[in-house]
């Protein structure tokens, strides 16, 4: 008996650990159920890919920073995150785009699973 519980504290344990340490095997975990980050990626694979790379790697417009890059930004957190999505596309002016405040919540849940303690950015 006290080695199931221990087994199922070790299980709980590493899987909690392996959400928090790596937002990509978060993201995967969340694959298929309807989170508020994978909400977000849908999101972000329909609306933001066109200009920014909403996952690994660079964006498809040099100009814009791709969600990996915007991730693992110093400082950066949720609090800093949200108002800069509603906000940061009245620049440059002819993007004219406005992410609707239920989908700011969800793409910022997405893009938070990307923050990585080794991540590099790209050499310019």
């Amino acid at each position: 008996m006290r080695k199931a519980g221990l087994l199922s504290a070790v299980v709980i344990l590493t899987a909690a650990c392996s959400a928090a340490a790596g937002g990509r095997s978060s993201i995967a975990a969340a694959a298929g159920r309807d989170t508020p980050a994978s909400r977000g990626a849908a999101f972000a694979r329909a609306h933001c890919a066109a200009c920014h790379g909403v996952g690994e790697g660079s964006s498809p417009r040099p100009e814009a920073p791709s969600f990996e890059a915007v991730a693992n930004a110093r400082g950066l957190t949720l609090d800093t995150l949200k108002p800069w999505l509603r906000d940061s596309h009245n620049f440059p002016e002819v993007m004219k785009f406005e992410i609707a405040p239920g989908h700011v919540d969800d793409l910022a849940a997405y893009i938070l699973t990307l923050q990585s303690a080794d991540y590099r950015p790209p050499i310019q």
